[in-house]
């Protein structure tokens, strides 16, 4: 049996065991390549479903063989296109099955296959194809075909684009652009008349060539280009397997960014290593609807889409009636305190375990079932630090929320919680295969196979990350005696007030913002007497919140200037500031009138704070938080989706605490 047969081989007859003895038996090996695991997949287990897509109302399915197919008929299409080992293909939409295949198909031959963001603006598009001089492109509909072909002027080698929905695009006449099925019916004919290429294809693609190329989150300039080889990502899949995080044939809701490599790591790579089934949302409106109709059994989500189904649910309850939501609160405090006394290492009373299998039977059970989560065996968050409130509650629903630290130089995959050991400040102990050290200055250090060889075409920010083979994460944290990393922050955000307070800001905004009506925050403070912030509120939250006690608004701006709202960002910030040591309290904060932007360069696309750009954007904000004004008159531009700036202006009240 060769390498990738002894590496993912699998009895159809019976289940696949998880854990180090799955390890051991199934020899989960990444010196191998998603190619030839997603041909072992065909092989030995062909007429299972591997991927589901909703569209138009129907999920369609694809077997593993059926998929094997339509990588390697494209692949082939490609190919005969002029694309070679080296090449680049941009990937430009949402989730959908041809994408990910596409992205398979360029891996195959050794290319770059490079997703990017679906609202990335026409500038950044242009950044990631000039980076990587691409000549292909992949686009989900007429929306991303018409932004490539913008482009065309400033990046004339992007000779050909292809597209999977053909909506919209019967009438275009554009020298290199093509669909999908004539593409795929191209390369099937190759592989025809040529019966050999089909394992030539397979056997192509190497251990040490490209799975994917993705960036950072650019929080401090220009993403920089992170290529993962396919023996990174397969290493990150081993180490989280043997970690117990996933085990085979999960059923998982494919609904993250593509770009994201969250999103690569476990719809891709676990995907095609563990034989998961992957669903893909019908739109990004509809993935709560879908994931009730999926009932996944692992699920990861940042932090605020869990806040932002928690507020769902709450939005619900608040519209039923007061005998169900007495019901509702009765057994979810219940629920919350059982969980406090086990995070104690305590064990809830035998009276408080009956109450909770009726509260199982009444409110825990049909709520996982309304929203999908019945099934669901593995939950995860990552990205950033949760909200006490929010993970006692998914765990209080008999959810077992765990929390998982990775990076996209690691292949995503770092450390996570055990499922019998879950803390609230820890992100577990590092996973088999990872070496963890602290540096001198705090900075956490990594090592092993999973982790990148270098930025792409960077070797100025290679030699600063990567040092004697340890990666440098540019993470401050600490390692407890027990083993478990806590995360404290970012160690270039380290700074210091005019007293001399060390603090890192993130660590307190993502205090601020564990409750449900902040959505961004940014705190205030370096070289300053005392610490301010500038608040997003969360339009849903504060919305629904204002509506059930008859505040009328009109707009966001207008909304989060209503001093009843105002006040109610106060209380949230006087509890952050109890935890907080004098010096470190937050004494003054404005409502902002607009959320912080990606388009307008304020945040990443993973939602993380641009501070340089944010201290311009909002310098008259800030001067005005340090002085004795009660408001400021603030104008700020905005970008449209069309790319065309505009100015809105508002009196922004500023609040003493």
């Amino acid at each position: 049996m060769q390498r990738e047969d002894r590496a993912l081989a699998a009895s159809p007859a019976s289940p696949a065991p998880t854990g180090a003895d799955a390890a051991g038996q199934w020899g989960l090996d990444p010196n191998t390549t998603l190619t030839r695991l997603l041909a072992l997949n065909a092989r030995t287990h062909g007429s299972r479903v591997a991927l589901r897509e909703k569209a138009l109302g129907i999920w369609q399915e694809f077997t593993w063989a059926q998929v094997l197919d339509e990588v390697l008929a494209v692949a082939a299409g490609l190919e005969h296109l002029g694309f070679t080992a080296g090449d680049s293909l941009l990937v430009l939409g949402d989730n959908r099955a041809r994408l990910y295949m596409g992205m398979l198909a360029a891996g195959a031959l050794g290319g770059y296959a490079m997703p990017v963001y679906p609202d990335a603006t026409p500038a950044e598009v242009l950044h990631f194809a000039s980076e990587a001089q691409a000549h292909f492109a992949l686009a989900e509909d007429q929306e991303q075909v018409d932004k490539v072909l913008e482009l065309r002027e400033k990046a004339p080698g992007l000779s050909h684009v292809v597209y999977d929905d053909p909506r919209g695009l019967n009438n275009y006449r554009v020298e290199g652009l093509i669909g999908w099925e004539k593409l795929r019916d191209a390369g099937a004919a190759r592989l025809r008349e040529q019966p050999a290429l089909r394992n030539e294809i397979i056997q192509r693609s190497r251990p040490d060539g490209p799975a994917v190329f993705v960036h950072s989150s650019g929080t401090t300039g220009k993403p920089k280009g992170v290529v993962l080889q396919q023996r990174n990502v397969l290493a990150g899949v081993s180490n989280a397997f043997k970690g117990q995080v996933f085990g085979f044939e999960e059923t998982i809701l494919a609904y993250l960014p593509m770009a994201w490599i969250g999103d690569f790591a476990v719809t891709m790579a676990a995907g095609v290593a563990l034989r998961f089934t992957i669903n893909i949302p019908e739109r990004s409106e509809t993935v709560l609807r879908n994931l009730r109709e999926i009932a996944p059994t692992l699920y990861l989500a940042a932090p605020r889409s869990w806040d932002n189904m928690l507020t769902t649910i709450r939005v619900r309850m608040e519209d039923s009636t007061p005998l169900k939501k007495r019901v509702f609160d009765r057994f979810v405090a219940l629920g919350i305190a059982a969980e406090r006394l086990k995070l104690e290492g305590k064990a809830p009373s035998t009276a408080q375990r009956m109450l909770l299998r009726l509260g199982e039977w009444m409110v825990f059970g049909p709520v996982k079932d309304q929203l999908g989560l019945s099934r669901m065996r593995v939950a995860l968050t990552g990205g950033e630090a949760m909200g006490e409130d929010t993970f006692l509650f998914y765990r209080a629903l008999g959810i077992n929320l765990r929390q998982l630290y990775g990076q996209t130089e690691s292949s995503a995959f770092n450390s996570v919680q055990a499922a019998d050991e879950v803390r609230l400040h820890t992100v577990g102990r590092p996973l088999p295969g990872v070496d963890c050290r602290i540096a001198d200055d705090g900075e956490i250090l990594l090592r092993s196979g999973s982790i990148f060889s270098g930025y792409f075409q960077n070797e100025e920010a290679t030699s600063k990350t990567l040092v004697d083979g340890w990666l440098h994460t540019g993470d401050a944290g600490y390692v407890e005696k027990d083993g478990h990393l806590v995360v404290l922050g970012r160690v270039s955000e380290v700074v210091r007030t005019a007293k001399g307070e060390r603090y890192i800001p993130g660590y307190i905004e993502n205090r601020i913002k564990f409750s449900p009506y902040v959505r961004d925050v940014a705190v205030l403070g370096t070289g300053r007497d005392h610490l301010c912030a500038m608040v997003c509120i969360d339009s849903e939250a504060v919305g629904h919140w204002a509506e059930v006690r008859g505040i009328p608004y009109i707009s966001y701006a207008d909304l989060s200037q209503k001093p009843e709202v105002i006040e109610l960002v106060a209380g949230v910030i006087r509890h952050v500031n109890q935890a907080q040591p004098e010096g470190l309290r937050i004494r003054r904060f404005v409502n902002l009138h607009k959320e912080f932007d990606a388009d307008d360069g304020e945040i990443t696309r993973t939602r993380k704070l641009r501070r340089s750009v944010i201290d311009e954007h909002y310098a008259a904000v800030i001067q005005a938080l340090y002085s004795d004004a009660r408001s400021v008159r603030m104008k700020a531009q905005i970008t449209y989706d069309t790319g065309d700036t505009g100015v809105i202006e508002r009196e922004l009240a500023l609040k003493d605490l």
